[in-house]
């Protein structure tokens, strides 16, 4: 599976505690990365300033769902399950 272009639910849903360039301390769940385009494209993909955990996640029917509301739904819940 590829990633679903304009899609974003990785870089807004879930938390980030790694550094992320201009967002020295990661991001909160549910706030939008500053890396990440107004067409929901990331603007530090493939570079090595890109988190590792950013670059671990792979597209997959169950995380991003059939629509840009699944991986919305899936990662929020998973964010949640993780506190």
């Amino acid at each position: 599976m590829i990633c679903r272009l304009g899609c974003g639910a990785c870089c807004i849903a879930p938390s980030i505690s790694s550094k992320i360039p201009g967002m020295e301390n990661g991001k909160a769940a549910g706030i939008r990365c500053i890396q990440l385009s107004e067409d929901n494209l990331c603007k530090i993909f493939g570079l090595p300033e890109r988190p590792a955990v950013c670059s671990s996640l792979k597209p997959s029917l169950e995380m991003c769902g059939r629509c840009n509301e699944d991986a919305f739904s899936y990662l929020t819940a998973l964010e949640e399950a993780t506190k």
